[in-house]
């Protein structure tokens, strides 16, 4: 058995913020007050929790997959700021775009309310990036009406392409 850990929470790094960018994808949003209560919370109980990222080696900096918020409050609270030295606590995931889209959205999900607009973003992306419908409903934990729905805010034909229509729950991709 090895003596590494799988959960990535065991190797927290503190990260300069400056080398910590958002992704592009993250369809979560958190209203003003919400954001206020978050760095009363950062500022009362420190950072409690990490931010995932993923470390991009070309460019030396670390993308975030998850934090995106508690990363704005260090960007954005100068008391925060400088209690912390400017350092975000992250840990670090390996896992390549499609799965790092999924890995935001499952985060996400867990905790709270998504955009609708930005969500049926992201299933573009996935859709485009050769993601089966399967893929998509287990990784990110939608069922069939809600992807079907997000595919049909999009607008985009080419989102379809190979599938059979039917709200039946025997909708499914063509071999």
């Amino acid at each position: 058995m090895s003596d590494k850990l799988a959960s990535p929470v065991y190797g927290v790094k503190a990260v300069p913020v400056e080398k910590v960018v958002a992704n592009s994808y993250n369809p979560n949003i958190v209203a003003p007050p919400e954001m206020k209560l978050l760095e009363l919370s950062i500022w009362e109980d420190g950072y409690t929790m990490p931010c995932v990222c993923y470390y991009l080696e070309e460019s030396d900096l670390y993308e975030l997959v998850d934090g995106y918020h508690r990363y704005m409050v260090m960007k954005t609270s100068e008391r925060i700021y400088m209690r912390e030295k400017g350092l975000l606590p992250v840990v670090v995931i390996d896992k390549d775009i499609s799965n790092r889209m999924a890995s935001t959205i499952r985060h996400n999900r867990a905790r709270g309310v998504h955009s609708v607009e930005l969500m049926s973003g992201i299933v573009v992306e996935l859709v485009r990036s050769g993601m089966s419908d399967d893929w998509i409903m287990r990784n990110i934990g939608m069922d069939r009406d809600e992807l079907l729905r997000l595919k049909q805010i999009t607008g985009l034909a080419d989102l379809f392409v190979g599938k059979k229509f039917s709200l039946s729950n025997d909708w499914c991709e063509e071999d």
